[in-house]
Parts: C-alpha cells; sequence; structure tokens
C-alpha cells in the first residue's frame, strides 16, 4: 500500500514539473529531464520504504553532491539551456555596441554586365550556389562579335607571319636572302605573336563564347547567389549589376562604438557577440577604423567570429567588446538571467562534468542587462545563462523531495 502511495507521488510530481515547463516538454534533473520508468519508480519507491526503515535507502545510490542538478548536455539543449564562457573584465571593462553581420572583402562578389547586350541565357537563380568561374548567364553583344572578329584576324596574322618567318628562314639559310629580310620576317611575327595574346586575353575576360555570339556572366567566387536582378530579354548596358554572390563562410560584424571606446581597442582584443535566442558567439578584433563615420560619427570595430553558426549578412546584433587594457579586473560580467536567487543567496550555476552545480557568488554593479560578479566565480567557468531559472526550480525541487 505504501509503495502504491509512492508511486502516485512521482507521477504526480513529474505531471507538475511538465506543466511547469510548457506541456510536454523536456524534463530537468532526475524527475525532469530523465523521467523515471516504471522499474526505476518502483526502486525508488522501495528505496523511500527502506528509508523510513532506517539504513539501506541511499546505500544503493551512493550521495549525491549538494547544490548539484544532474543532467546531460543533450537534455539540456532539448530544454532551451544556454551556456557561456565567462571572460576576466567587469562591467566597467565591457564596450557594449550594436553591430551588424557582413560579408567580408573576400566574401562577396557584384557580377556586372561587361559589355552592352540582352540577356539570352540565365542558368542560376536566387539562393543556387555556384562555384567560382561557372556561369551564371549569358549576354548577347555586339561587342562580343567584335572582339571574336579582333581574335580571329590577330589570329590569322599571327599564322601568316610565322609562314612568312619560315620562308625566309630557309632562303637565309639557302644563301638566297639577306639577314635584314630574316630580321624583318622575324620582327613581324613577334608582333603579330603579342596581338594575339592580347586578342586572346581580351575574349577570355570578356568571356566571350566559341561562335562569337555572346559573352558569359561567370561567378569568381564560389558561394551562393544572394541578388538576382537580371531579367530574360532584357537590354542591360555594360557595368549594370546582375547578381551578387556570397560566400556564407567568409562573414565580418561590423560593430560602432565611441571615439572615446575606439580608442581603447586593439586588434587582437576578444569579443562575444549576442544572439537573439541567448546563445553568444566568440570574436576577435581584426582592425578598428582610423576615421568616423559622417553620419553617425562612431568609429567601426570590425570582428571575425569564431565560428558562423546562425550568423547572416545583413543580421543586426549585440556586441560586447572586451579590450586587453580592462582586463586586469578580477570581476566577471554575466547575462542578467543567469543570476538566480535561492534562500537569500545570489548563484549562478557552473557547468560541471555531470550537469550543473549551484554557486554562490557575490554581485557588484548591474548595467545594460549585465551583472558584475566581484567574488565566487572564476574566469573561463562555463555558466547557464538563458534556462537557469528551471536549474534553479529543479533545484529546489530537489531539495524539498530529500528534505521530505
Amino acid at each position: 500500500m505504501e509503495t502504491e502511495t509512492s508511486k502516485k507521488k512521482l507521477i504526480a510530481g513529474v505531471a507538475i514539473a511538465a506543466l511547469v515547463l510548457g506541456g510536454g516538454g523536456v524534463m530537468l534533473g532526475r524527475t525532469v529531464f530523465a523521467p523515471a520508468t516504471t522499474a526505476e519508480a518502483e526502486s525508488h519507491a522501495e528505496g523511500e520504504e527502506g528509508h523510513a526503515e532506517g539504513e539501506e535507502g541511499h546505500s544503493e545510490e551512493g550521495e549525491e553532491t549538494e547544490g548539484l542538478v544532474a543532467i546531460d548536455d543533450t537534455r539540456a539543449k532539448a530544454a532551451g539551456i544556454v551556456t557561456e564562457a565567462t571572460l576576466a573584465g567587469g562591467l566597467g571593462a565591457e564596450i557594449l555596441a550594436q553591430g551588424v553581420v557582413a560579408a567580408a572583402p573576400d566574401g562577396e562578389a557584384v557580377l556586372t554586365a561587361r559589355a552592352d547586350g540582352a540577356v539570352v541565357k540565365i542558368s542560376k537563380r536566387l539562393g543556387d550556389y555556384v562555384r567560382a568561374g561557372e556561369s551564371i548567364a549569358a549576354l548577347e553583344s555586339r561587342d562580343a562579335a567584335s572582339i571574336a572578329a579582333e581574335r580571329s584576324g590577330a589570329a590569322a596574322r599571327a599564322a601568316l607571319a610565322r609562314s612568312t618567318y619560315a620562308r625566309e628562314k630557309r632562303l637565309f639559310d639557302a644563301k638566297v636572302t639577306a639577314r635584314q629580310d630574316l630580321e624583318g620576317a622575324q620582327a613581324a611575327l613577334a608582333e603579330a605573336d603579342a596581338e594575339l595574346r592580347r586578342a586572346n586575353s581580351a575574349a577570355g575576360a570578356a568571356k566571350v563564347s566559341g561562335d562569337g555570339r555572346t559573352l558569359a556572366v561567370t561567378s569568381l567566387i564560389s558561394g551562393r547567389i544572394t541578388k538576382a536582378d537580371a531579367t530574360l530579354g532584357s537590354f542591360v548596358a555594360a557595368g549594370t549589376e546582375l547578381f551578387r554572390v556570397a560566400d556564407p563562410r567568409k562573414i565580418q560584424i561590423n560593430a560602432s562604438v565611441l571615439p572615446a571606446d575606439a580608442r581603447r581597442v586593439q586588434p587582437g582584443d576578444r569579443a562575444v557577440i549576442e544572439l537573439l535566442g541567448g546563445e553568444t558567439v566568440n570574436a576577435t578584433v581584426r582592425a578598428v577604423t582610423p576615421s568616423l563615420d559622417p553620419e553617425s560619427r562612431a568609429a567601426t570595430i570590425v570582428l571575425v567570429p569564431d565560428g558562423v553558426g546562425q550568423l547572416t549578412p545583413g543580421q543586426g546584433l549585440r556586441v560586447r567588446i572586451l579590450p586587453r587594457n580592462g582586463a586586469a579586473s578580477a570581476s566577471i560580467g554575466v547575462p542578467e538571467e543567469a543570476l538566480q536567487s535561492v534562500e537569500g543567496r545570489d548563484i549562478v550555476f557552473v557547468k560541471v562534468a555531470k550537469g550543473f552545480q549551484a554557486t554562490t557568488v557575490t554581485v557588484g554593479q548591474r548595467s545594460a542587462g549585465r551583472v558584475e560578479i566581484v567574488a565566487g566565480l572564476k574566469p573561463g567557468a562555463v555558466i547557464a545563462t538563458k534556462g537557469a531559472f528551471l536549474l534553479k526550480a529543479e533545484l529546489g525541487k530537489g531539495e524539498a523531495e530529500h528534505g521530505h
């Protein structure tokens, strides 16, 4: 009878936790992230019964670390718990800035019409992947015919000069003609060959087709087409933008900061990029622009992210830059949502091998959604940020069950 009562309590506890976390979501700790099977429930019930009798209950499971919420990485991610590695430097050392994700200089190519002409072929569309050198479209142009004609004429003149030189060489060897005739033919051949090389180079640069009717529009880099303005049948002038291709792996973040803050930043300084979902991406300062934007009167800090992840060109985000000359502070800045209150104590949940350990900290100033930790936490520790309240709830639940 007592075993049946324990089973009902366990099932009720799991159901309540599921409702609190959004109905049928992933559950935390032993009871929330890893719901007990029937066999586990029976074992737990037997443990409760043994505990009531005296000594056997805890001997099988072993002692648990106080303040530990046991959970593996897979279940933590499924529950929406986000972590962040802490960095040295208090709020006074951090520079908060708004940034925009942009293509790196070698990560985007603008493809234009090389001559006046009509768009007669489009082989790739917006969003398609293209390789460097791959043809995207073709233009029918009189310039293509002109370039092709120049190439053909240069080839013919070079062939004639080569034949003339060969004849003059035979006659000179037979002592029929003078040396100056041979030297003249040799100079003419060199000039004809140079003209042919120029013609071939021009035709190659213009991507003239073999029949001399069209010019190919080819991609300069490998990537995806992010802009496609070409329309089949339309007439375009030389220099008109037709496509843009971007390599999503080659991006940077341009962050705007006040001139006074820009003077504190140096290439190689660390930074943290904050995404909307609470995730963060580490970055490094690549450059600091020496001039100010004429409209915003702000300097631009160029950051290179450690990984692309969810970053997309054009995306706006917040950036925290940590200058090296401000990292001497022993304090650490963390997101406000990482800080939880348990029994009057300020705590953060530090990632450990078996889950998250509740760690008491001393709090300093607060500003712009950030909290300064002046004691209790070391730089480099990985803490729970978004979803830390779920760990707090599970910690309180576990302590209540343990006290019971």
